[in-house]
């Protein structure tokens, strides 16, 4: 599967919206927004990302839209996030995605934060060169409690 990124298109928006309600995916992301199923909370979140100084970015595979990557926030404290449809999850896609985001990126340092029980996304992350930094504990929306988190970051 080819895999590649582009600009976020209004079109987008409702395949992210359909993506981010799959119960399985909001369990394993589990920082989620709190209500998913609210379109207008979305769609608000959406204009404030896409008008931002961030790097936000459609993933397609073979051209189709299957999910999305962006690096946020302020310089030296920058965090990497995605999501990929479920549909797709263990076939190298997010790897992938993320190595074409962090050739775009040359910031560094740059984090990122994942469930302590969420396997696949800490694998990729390493396999992007993030080294594990910390552990936490937060609020996880998705589970409706405090759980362990994983804090990796990205050296120059």
């Amino acid at each position: 599967m080819h895999i590649a990124l582009r600009e976020v298109h209004d079109s987008d928006l409702a395949v992210f919206f359909r993506q981010m309600n799959d119960p399985e995916a909001l369990r394993m992301a589990a920082f989620t927004p709190e209500d998913p199923a609210d379109w207008d909370a979305f769609e608000t979140h959406w204009r404030k990302i896409r008008a931002s100084v961030d790097v936000v970015r459609t993933i397609l595979g073979d051209g189709d839209v299957i999910g999305s990557a962006a690096v946020y926030g302020e310089p030296g404290e920058r965090e990497v996030t995605y999501w990929v449809d479920r549909a797709y999850w263990g076939r190298g896609v997010a790897t992938a995605a993320l190595r074409a985001l962090l050739a775009e990126v040359p910031d560094r340092p740059l984090y990122a934060r994942a469930a302590a029980d969420n396997t696949g996304s800490l694998r990729v992350l390493e396999k992007c060169g993030f080294k594990e930094s910390a552990h936490a504990r937060g609020f996880a929306p998705a589970r409706g409690e405090e759980i362990d988190e994983v804090v990796l970051h990205l050296a120059g």
